[in-house]
């Protein structure tokens, strides 16, 4: 019988935060412990809940499962209640007041307390390791954290602080160390990677990171996420260009187009720039798949704002795209300069007129891979369908490739293939393996 404490610890968030769950599982295990992740029905001693804070929805499911567990402690069936995370670190003394069945709280920077406060040892010579939770062909690698923007909207800075960026050689470390695992395929994360190395060598090393990661024997797919457009590296193009096992991908968060909208918001670039970056981006990188994020019913925002955000999207015709309305955030310049003035029957018909153009936008761009061959890894079985992805597809939120499984057929979770694309959906790929 194993008689191993049992710690259930659950992620909310994002993959930042997933990879901080991670090393806490890892320094966990090393100490004796016996560790689930996200699990359906948890049923251990200790139940740690790595918060997000960032947005009210994100808040609102935090909190929600904060409570769920404290009735679990309630009736018994929990012994320590601990919460970490970003939520946490945003508004301490509100949960200490507000939610006394919590035993401990942490915030985003000094979780590592948990380990010595639970009576054991924190290994420094293991701080960089983790135990993957993802499939094990991939992982997330944080390359910093922090941001040094300062948008007007987002109480990022607020909760993570200023920009600091990992010295190149820890993250290589890592990066050797998780091949040697097993990972072909790194989505590196960061607030804004763009701004890598301002810190701590005094120029952007964005470029030279990639470069130097996409050399390491065993790394097949490095995927790039949350990019800033202002100022941004266009050494770093040329690396995307270079290496064939650096992904035709950028993930680049955008926001809007209307320069009143984009002077309001503190983001530091026009229209007219924006409109240039993209198409430079496109020129570098033939093919690329840019995945950006959009937000409609910011303060101010007018009609003809909108319309020129959505003749935007229809010029630009991204391979990806997110949007969200505004939510004002406490602590923010928006929320202390600006009035919430688009009312949220507008914002809800804005965001829905613009994810419509994006839908038909969507279907098109996949409708032109028909009779295409790519190559694509391969994440799970599920039912009848091998499921995977191509090099344009980041876990979670992009589309995915479907192959049906036939008698016979057998194919390897974590392997590539090549395949052809017979038929298309907006958010998914019928393809078989040639």
């Amino acid at each position: 019988m194993d008689c191993r404490k049992t710690v259930d610890i659950i992620t909310l968030g994002c993959s930042k935060n997933l990879v901080d769950s991670e090393k806490l599982i890892r320094q966990l295990e090393l100490n004796g412990f016996r560790v689930t992740h996200d699990t359906d029905n948890p049923k251990g001693e200790i139940a740690i809940i790595n918060t997000c804070g960032f947005i009210g929805d994100a808040k609102e499911e935090s909190i929600n499962m904060i409570l769920e567990m404290a009735q679990r402690k309630k009736k018994g069936n929990l012994k320590n209640l601990i919460v970490m995370g970003c939520l946490s670190e945003r508004y301490l003394k509100e949960l200490q007041g507000e939610l006394p069945e919590v035993d401990h709280f942490y915030g985003k920077f000094d979780w590592e307390k948990i380990i010595v406060d639970l009576g054991k040892t924190y290994h420094k010579d293991a701080c960089n390791s983790r135990r993957i939770t993802t499939p094990s062909h991939y992982a997330y690698l944080k390359i910093s954290e922090g941001c040094n923007r300062t948008c007007s909207y987002c109480a990022i800075p607020i909760i993570t602080g200023a920009h600091k960026s990992r010295p190149i050689e820890d993250i290589l470390s890592e990066v050797e160390e998780l091949v040697a695992q097993g990972v072909k395929e790194f989505q590196v994360i960061a607030q804004e990677l763009t701004y890598y190395g301002l810190d701590i060598y005094k120029e952007r090393k964005i470029a030279e990171l990639i470069e130097r990661i996409a050399i390491i024997p065993g790394v097949e797919w490095i995927r790039l996420h949350y990019a800033y457009p202002t100022n941004f590296p266009m050494d770093l193009l040329k690396v995307m260009a270079k290496y064939d096992n650096v992904c035709k991908y950028l993930d680049i968060a955008l926001q809007h187009c209307s320069d009143s909208v984009l002077s309001n918001m503190h983001r530091n670039i026009t229209k007219e720039q924006t409109y240039s970056l993209l198409e430079t981006i496109r020129k570098e990188v033939p093919g690329i798949h840019i995945r950006t994020t959009l937000m409609v019913g910011y303060p101010g925002e007018t009609e003809q704002n909108f319309a020129e955000l959505i003749d935007f999207v229809k010029w630009a015709k991204f391979e990806r795209m997110g949007a969200f309305s505004y939510s004002e955030e406490d602590g923010t310049y928006a929320a202390k300069h600006y009035k919430d003035d688009v009312p949220e029957d507008v914002k809800q018909s804005r965001l829905n007129k613009l994810m419509r153009v994006q839908q038909n936008i969507s279907q098109d761009l996949q409708d032109c891979k028909i009779g295409k061959q790519f190559k694509i890894i391969v994440d799970r079985l599920e039912a009848d369908y091998y499921v995977g992805r191509t090099e344009f597809d980041s876990p979670e939120v992009d589309p995915e490739v479907l192959i049906r499984k036939t008698d016979g057929m057998s194919l390897q979770i974590g392997e590539f293939y090549n395949v052809m694309i017979d038929s298309a959906e907006e958010f998914d790929l019928y393809a078989h393996v040639v």
